[in-house]
């Protein structure tokens, strides 16, 4: 669980991730070996080196030639020798270090089988060692290019810096490949809401490319799809009027009282339908995009109801500004709200925003609907009422074209119980 939350969510963040951790691990291999192995050999030589010169000086001072010794010494071994006459080591102690450097000039300065001391706390300004020769003290301050190499330094450091530029360019490339997948997620977005969504450019690489053209096709055959399916039912609904006129005109010259009211309704109902597959073929048609204030929209339609027969209470908890179809969103709403009057008297609007998006609750105290067509009344030309009476003004049509627009503005509408004892409608729309 804690691995999953370290792990980047994108994809450019786990791509980087990819080839950046093993490279890492490569560098710090590298450097645990290199320092084990040859900074440790690098070591041992350059001290055995030291000690060897401090030998020759100490040969030479037995020999009581110390002034030749000190000459040699800053001449020949970059060292400075200083003798202390009649001091012992036991007065002198230096903290004990640690490290390869420590170690190997220890084990160095063993090999003279004189008691010594080392103080390696300032290397930038040399090391200093000290010997006992019998009652004097031999002083020794070596230069650092004696015991230290930086060529073992500069060599992580380059490491490092090679890491880091590869890291660069591998998040420059990535991002690169990776940026097509962004304009596929927002263009495929964007459809998804019903939006006049631009074709997108293949780019990238070969398999990017390909889903590219598969969303360019798929596109393609879905709004082909829509504008048949638009132009057929707009074709069917204006060809059917025209035989309908002719009928209420005829319909006008018929003498029998009883056949004219029943072919009355007949034609009522055929008319009812017919503005119902009208509505339907609009919210298919284009519209703008506009800025939508969701409670401005509400209160006009709420404004337009007859406050003396029904109750209705709009809470507002927030002020919620998106963007949309100004018509297609007042349409919903309108047949939803129309539903709740045609059954109930009292109405609770309720709409808020969450993590989620917008919520518009809906509830009424009508009889509401079985459980089991929650599903089914948003089915085309489905109806609850068993004489299917398109007088009521049910064509079955209404919940449809509803579901239809918010989810082509990438929302989506249920059906529940409401407190109030009726239906509660809940709109969920992004923001």
């Amino acid at each position: 669980m804690i691995f999953k939350k370290i792990i980047p969510l994108s994809l450019l963040g786990r791509s980087i991730i990819i080839i950046f951790v093993p490279i890492i691990i490569l560098v710090l291999i590298t450097s645990v070996i290199f320092y084990q192995t040859s900074w440790n050999i690098i070591s041992k030589r350059l001290t055995e080196s030291v000690v060897a010169d401090i030998n020759v000086i100490v040969k030479l001072i037995y020999q009581d030639l110390e002034l030749e010794a000190i000459n040699i010494a800053r001449e020949d071994f970059k060292m400075e020798v200083n003798i202390k006459k009649n001091s012992t080591i036991n007065n002198i102690s230096y903290k004990e270090e640690r490290g390869i450097l420590s170690k190997r000039l220890k084990q160095a300065l063993v090999n003279l089988n004189k008691p010594f001391d080392y103080n390696l706390s300032n290397i930038d300004e040399g090391v200093k060692i000290i010997i006992q020769l019998d009652k004097n003290l031999l002083i020794v301050n070596v230069n650092k290019d004696r015991l230290y190499s930086e060529t073992a330094f500069v060599f992580l450091l380059w490491m490092i810096f090679a890491s880091i530029l590869l890291l660069f360019f591998s998040y420059f490339f990535m991002n690169k490949q990776i940026r097509p997948l962004k304009r596929l997620a927002i263009i495929a977005e964007t459809f998804g809401r019903g939006l006049d969504a631009p074709e997108l450019k293949s780019a990238g690489a070969t398999e990017i490319r390909q889903t590219a053209n598969a969303f360019n096709q798929m596109r393609t055959r879905i709004k082909r799809f829509l504008k048949q399916r638009t132009d057929m039912l707009a074709g069917v609904s204006h060809d059917l009027r025209t035989p309908l006129t002719r009928m209420k005109l005829q319909l006008s010259l018929l003498k029998d009282e009883k056949a004219k009211k029943e072919l009355e309704i007949d034609i009522n109902e055929m008319t009812a339908m017919l503005d119902s597959y009208v509505s339907f073929v609009r919210t298919e048609t284009p519209e703008p995009i506009e800025n939508i204030n969701l409670n401005q929209l509400l209160k006009d339609i709420i404004r337009n109801i007859d406050l003396n027969n029904f109750e209705i209470n709009f809470i507002e908890k927030n002020i919620v500004k998106t963007s949309g179809r100004t018509l297609q969103l007042k349409r919903a709403f309108q047949n939803i709200i129309d539903n709740s009057i045609r059954y109930s008297k009292k109405i609770n609007i309720e709409i808020f925003i969450n993590d989620e998006g917008c919520h518009i609750i809906l509830e009424d105290n009508g009889p509401g609907i079985p459980d089991k067509n929650y599903e089914d009344v948003f089915k085309p030309f489905f109806t609850l009422d068993p004489s299917r009476n398109k007088l009521k003004g049910e064509s079955g049509l209404g919940l449809s074209i509803t579901r239809d627009i918010i989810r082509s503005h990438g929302g989506e509408v249920k059906l529940s119980r409401s407190n109030l004892g009726g239906l509660q409608s809940i709109i969920q729309l992004p923001i």
